[in-house]
């Protein structure tokens, strides 16, 4: 009996010291559905909306000023090394730029939409909003089963809005900047990337509840904070939080109770005078959110790859396993590399890191780092029946865009990955087209069951 506890005991340190060498592991993914919603897709207006409203993307052109014809502003105007084939301003509310996504018990899935145009001055005749959706894997199609509009009547936030004077109150993107989406019975949790705040809501869009970052006895700002008003002169005023690098995750544990919304850059230090790093790497910030003390507690700390990565999107699995979505800042697939040609006829800065890591909250130092457990590689998808028509049968299949944003558990062996398509911006797939909202399905049934403990037994 002693002999076999002696070895049991020297085949767990084996495995442990084998698990430490080996760093994170890696799975494979293999694509078994693919969805897309075209990129000039629109969603229909609520009827008492404003009358400015039915056409957005009027103050995108850089040089700030409005364009009221259809389609003036082009691709080559916002100074994109690619043109894409979606001109500005258009008619109607585009249906794109999913940032956040939680898949429901029934299989359909809350889909939330960003601020619109990428800042809070281009994007005040975006509307914001969030979809019901329902997937088709057969025929490669996402049924849009509702929209719900932000909406904010009873003046739940604390600021003006572009929307001030109007009895409704529809919130735009020059007001907020939703990046998360979370559901605990009919109530909605959404994490904003400009304060950075958590936003509540109905399932209809009208606001409940508002909350700035308060932690360690201070509210954490960015440069979009609310407060913040313009310097009198440059270098005067330092942030906790990066310009549009708040909120760009959020989780929820299974029972409701608590939130973790993640940041998607490191925090300013202000006594190193440099963002939070750890032995050489950049660092982001998980926070826990108590939804019924309405209080900030806990934070967590994720270790970032390389110091120009951000991160995505967050959901739990369990009260303690989550996917987070880790990225880089390249698009288009390696293959497509300039070599030699002209930035618009290639990927001057092609996609090098797009992974889904597997973390856990359980397993976290001293220091408050959670471990990585494991991760797939985005660049990487096997896809053996040539599901993606993109290439052919028993090739490999990528997702090779800028800006990866959404990742939930579909079932016990599959994930759900979808894009932020940045109308008018991103072309990540094809030269010269503008990218679609894609969604696949994988399977990763040994990624999704793998945990820490299965290492040591």
């Amino acid at each position: 009996m002693i002999l076999q506890s002696f070895l049991l005991i020297a085949l767990l340190g084996f495995l442990f010291f084998t698990f430490l060498a080996s760093g994170v592991e890696r799975f494979q993914a293999i694509l078994t559905g693919y969805a897309v919603i075209p990129a000039n897709s629109t969603v229909k207006l609520p009827d008492d909306a404003p009358e400015y409203l039915n056409v957005s993307g009027k103050y995108t052109h850089p040089d700030k000023k409005r364009r009221d014809k259809l389609g003036e502003i082009s691709g080559r105007d916002r100074g994109r090394p690619r043109v894409t084939d979606i001109n500005l301003p258009m008619q109607g509310q585009p249906l794109q730029g999913f940032s956040g996504i939680k898949v429901l018990k029934d299989g359909t899935a809350l889909a939330i939409y960003d601020n619109g145009y990428g800042s809070a001055h281009n994007s005040p005749d975006a509307m914001l909003m969030f979809h019901h959706i329902k997937f088709d894997w057969k025929r490669g199609e996402v049924i849009v089963l509702k929209t719900s509009f932000l909406h904010d009547p009873e003046e739940i936030l604390p600021f003006r809005i572009a929307n001030e004077a109007t009895k409704k109150r529809y919130l735009t993107g020059a007001d907020l900047d939703p990046e998360s989406i979370q559901v605990v019975g009919n109530t909605v949790y959404i994490g904003d990337e400009f304060g950075p705040y958590i936003v509540r809501a109905d399932l209809n869009g009208k606001l409940t509840g508002f909350w700035e970052l308060n932690f360690a006895d201070r509210t954490l700002k960015s440069p979009q904070h609310y407060t913040i008003q313009p310097p009198s002169s440059p270098g005067e005023m330092t942030f906790d939080v990066q310009r549009s690098r708040g909120f760009e995750s959020m989780a929820v544990s299974p029972d409701g109770r608590y939130l973790y919304p993640m940041l998607e850059a490191p925090v300013w230090n202000e006594e190193t005078k440099s963002f939070e790093s750890h032995d050489g790497k950049s660092y982001v910030r998980i926070f826990e959110f108590d939804t019924k003390k309405r209080t900030f507690g806990r934070s967590f700390k994720y270790i970032l790859e390389d110091s120009d990565h951000s991160v995505t999107d967050f959901n739990l699995i369990s009260d303690k396993i989550g996917l987070v979505i880790e990225r880089d800042g390249g698009e288009g697939d390696a293959s497509m590399a300039c070599d030699g040609k002209k930035a618009n006829e290639c990927f001057d800065n092609p996609a090098k890191l797009k992974r889904v890591y597997k973390i856990d909250l359980g397993n976290v130092g001293k220091d408050g780092f959670v471990k990585k457990i494991a991760y797939i590689d985005l660049l990487d998808i096997d896809d053996p029946d040539g599901l993606s028509q993109l290439r052919g049968k028993g090739s490999k299949f990528t997702f090779p865009f800028e800006t990866p944003e959404s990742v939930d558990r579909y079932d016990s062996t599959h994930i759900v990955v979808s894009n932020d398509n940045n109308l008018g911006y991103s072309c990540g797939r094809r030269i010269g087209k503008n990218d679609d909202n894609e969604f696949i399905l994988l399977e990763v049934g040994n990624f999704i069951k793998i945990r820490t403990l299965d290492y040591f037994l």
